[in-house]
């Protein structure tokens, strides 16, 4: 399964289905006790460890942005080819797809301490909107509910950011997750925070924060 994406791995990829299995019903609220919307906005930012997007870096995208000091970025290739057949083909399929979008980057929260990713996810260009692109991306997202909506200035791009959780049976848990789309020429693209469970989310935040607040398209 080495093959699906430069560092994701089985285990990665299944762990990662695990904690998005069917859900019911929830609000942002009962993750953590206050709404999605003002745990980021009073979130601090992240020490700045360096800059991905541009071209020759670890991953090389419509937009760059800083992350976080010790996390570690690297691209998924999810048009790779890849040994797995069938069922687990399927399984792939659907942790690199989500919605409009595909997984093209993953950043490491691990090396820094914390267990969770700062994932990329781009697009075809079209003529869809930033929020469409969102409310498709979280409409795919299994056990995904109470999302709440609000347009974002993220660096020199207008976009749309989301709260959410998502809910697992399986894990009989619930979790915060946040998630921000832009519009460039090559496409939508869009940035999701996830983590192992809400602290190790809340924790990732200031990360979060440091990306959204460098964001730039790397098109015209």
């Amino acid at each position: 399964m080495g093959n699906v994406g430069q560092g994701l791995t089985l285990a990665a990829l299944l762990t990662g289905l695990m904690t998005g299995c069917a859900a019911e019903e929830a609000d942002p609220d009962a993750a953590s006790g206050e709404s999605g919307a003002s745990a980021t906005t009073t979130a601090k930012v992240a020490q700045r460890g360096g800059s991905i997007g541009a071209s020759g870096s670890a991953c090389e995208l419509p937009v760059t942005f800083d992350i976080a000091e010790f996390w570690k970025a690297e691209a998924v290739d999810a048009e790779g080819t890849s040994t797995a057949t069938g069922d687990l083909a399927d399984l792939a399929d659907a942790f690199l797809r989500q919605g409009p979008v595909t997984m093209a980057c993953e950043v490491d929260a691990k090396p820094a301490g914390k267990i969770g990713f700062l994932r990329v996810w781009t697009g075809e260009p079209g003529d869809t909107d930033a929020r469409a692109v969102l409310e498709d991306f979280v409409a795919a997202e299994q056990g995904a509910s109470g999302a709440r909506y609000s347009t974002v200035k993220a660096g020199d791009i207008t976009g749309t950011e989301v709260a959410y959780v998502t809910t697992s049976e399986l894990l009989e848990e619930t979790k915060k997750e946040h998630a921000l789309a832009v519009t460039t020429s090559e496409g939508p693209v869009v940035l999701h925070l996830g983590g192992m469970d809400t602290a190790e989310h809340e924790a990732m935040l200031p990360a979060y924060e440091l990306a959204k607040s460098t964001l730039h398209t790397t098109t015209g």
